[in-house]
């Protein structure tokens, strides 16, 4: 979970994207990809994050690496002066916190939900269309799936929507049937 200061800097972005004026290039969620790349550039490149973390190197040098790599990375103006904003106040470290702060928030502004969802096997194009319109109907909001697999779910499928888990799994049926008979053996035998 991010921290309050991820947070504060994520609501600052969220404010500047969706207030009066919006996001004139189109969709926000533009941004976020734009920022878990540049995000994952700094983790896979050793020397980059050295130098964007080292305190001896003079913030004008560490401004210019920035405004040097960014563009060729094709990331928005928004986001390019966002990442200067978090250089600027020694936050790059909270980068990654930062990103997942602002993708929550915006989500929460667009009015969309993360649905998490695990089948025993790949679902095909009409049953994930059905399962988002279900959910969607359920939720009253756009939903964003994502989608892996869980043999051990031997069949059907679970989704996680917040703190909400759907289970229309056979397993979850299994369970539940398990737990039913549980009770009724135990209520027999007084």
């Amino acid at each position: 979970m991010p921290s309050a200061v991820s947070f504060r800097y994520a609501r600052a972005l969220v404010d500047v994207v969706s207030g009066p004026g919006g996001f004139a290039a189109g969709d926000p969620r533009i941004l976020v990809a734009q920022l878990k790349e540049f995000e994952q550039l700094l983790g896979q490149n050793a020397e980059l994050n050295i130098f964007f973390a080292t305190p001896a190197i003079p913030g004008t040098k560490k401004m210019a690496a920035l405004f040097e790599i960014a563009p060729k990375m094709g990331v928005h103006p928004v986001a390019q002066n966002f990442l200067a904003v978090v250089l600027e106040h020694d936050r790059f470290a909270l980068l990654g916190e930062i990103v997942e702060a602002f993708e929550l928030l915006l989500n929460e502004r667009m009015g969309i939900v993360e649905a998490a969802v695990s089948s025993a096997r790949a679902l095909g194009e009409a049953e994930k269309q059905a399962l988002e319109t279900a959910l969607r109907q359920r939720t009253g909001k756009q939903v964003q799936m994502s989608y892996s697999l869980d043999p051990a779910l031997i069949g059907g499928v679970t989704a996680q929507v917040g703190s909400t888990i759907y289970d229309g799994s056979v397993r979850g049926q299994l369970e539940r049937l398990r737990a039913e008979l549980a009770g009724q053996t135990a209520s027999s035998h007084r």
